[in-house]
């Protein structure tokens, strides 16, 4: 009898334990969940906020943005990217997004730049989701978007866009891509031994007397600006024009001169158009070497329209745009103006570890300046060149 009462309280005592044991693991994982939700939303709300107290609309939620963009169903961009990439954006997001009609069209060159800007300023501008910024008037376009702070998003990781792409001053413009300048040669003509190493060395008594093409818009000279200072390019540039290169206007035109044999040597020029053309030749002649500091100019700003109808369709077509998929897509078929943000993206690859100068989103307006002091210190007139 007595093992008996034994054994029953022991049990008892043993269902207590263990009940007891179940509250406070139950309790402790409660605490551990309530506190986690706690944080994360704590660290957007106040982020929100900020955002709000400024004018700026915030979305805290990745999810409701693409509810609200299925109620849309449609997206209409203007945009800067070459029209045989369109297609392939177009699939690609579709794919992400089926519910959502797509619409691009291409904006090009300064003329078509300056028109755009001189109807957005007659508030004729209609229909549009997703506009293409203009660099001769980017200091302008800000408040001619919607206020979406897409710095903060971003940040929050509401939306998956790097923070380099989104410009932190007006935090609703984001330049999806990259332009960088490399020397360009024909291999059959000149080895790459002999190729400049360094700025200084097309300075060389062997490479005066049209040994070499210049563009006449000094833009990837200008990128330099931030690392080397506007006094010394200044300089630099007055001796580059006395070395008495071959002025030419215009990448393509070079490169395919060079590629034919007609010329051996570009001083500057941009890396996607010598691999696009380099895909045409057969003998493999057009090749290109990396000078430091590396010039790398911000490419294809855009932002959401402020009278857009689709504002959350847009957000994620700049999102698409700034991601793997739509990063991968402008490498492939643009070719190579993606972003030097873009993880794992070819100009990312491409500068990595490099030091490099950046015409980027805290000194667009000024680079306008900067190419027009080049310019005449080539012995041109000034221009206000893009």
């Amino acid at each position: 009898m007595t093992l008996r009462l034994l054994l029953t309280f022991g049990k008892i005592s043993l269902r207590i334990v263990l009940a007891v044991n179940a509250v406070f693991l139950s309790f402790s994982v409660t605490s551990e969940i309530f506190a986690a939700s706690a944080r994360l939303p704590t660290s957007i709300g106040k982020a929100q906020q900020e955002a709000e107290a400024k004018g700026f609309v915030f979305e805290t939620s990745h999810d409701e943005i693409v509810a609200k963009a299925k109620r849309e169903g449609k997206l209409r961009a203007l945009i800067g990217w070459d029209p045989p990439n369109h297609p392939h954006l177009i699939a690609a997001f579709k794919k992400k997004y089926p519910f959502i009609e797509v619409q691009l069209q291409e904006i090009s060159g300064t003329d078509g730049g300056q028109r755009f800007f001189l109807e957005l300023k007659a508030d004729r501008v209609k229909n549009w989701d997703v506009i293409h910024i203009d660099s001769d008037h980017y200091g302008e376009f800000s408040s001619y978007l919607k206020k979406f702070d897409l710095r903060g998003m971003a940040e929050q990781r509401v939306l998956a866009i790097p923070d380099g792409m989104i410009d932190p001053k007006s935090r609703n413009i984001v330049a999806l891509g990259n332009i960088v300048d490399v020397v360009g040669y024909n291999r059959q003509l000149i080895s790459s031994e002999k190729v400049p190493n360094t700025l200084e060395d097309f300075l060389k008594p062997e490479f005066k007397g049209r040994k070499f093409f210049t563009d006449i818009r000094p833009l990837a000279y200008a990128a330099l600006v931030p690392e080397l200072g506007i006094p010394w390019l200044v300089d630099y540039a007055r001796k580059l024009a006395a070395q008495e290169p071959v002025w030419v206007r215009g990448f393509t035109r070079a490169y395919m001169a060079i590629m034919a044999g007609e010329h051996a040597l570009h001083s500057f020029g941009n890396y996607n158009a010598i691999i696009r053309i380099a895909r045409t030749d057969p003998r493999g002649s057009l090749a290109f070497k990396v000078v430091e500091p590396v010039p790398v100019r911000m490419h294809e700003p855009q932002g959401v329209y402020r009278l857009a109808e689709h504002p959350y369709a847009a957000l994620l077509w700049l999102e698409f745009q700034a991601g793997p998929e739509g990063q991968e897509i402008i490498d492939q078929y643009e070719p190579l103006k993606s972003s030097i943000y873009a993880p794992g993206s070819e100009l990312e690859k491409l500068i990595r570890g490099r030091r490099i100068s950046l015409k980027g989103l805290d000194n667009w307006e000024a680079y306008t300046q900067w190419v027009g002091q080049l310019t005449e210190a080539f012995g041109f007139p000034k221009a206000q060149l893009r």
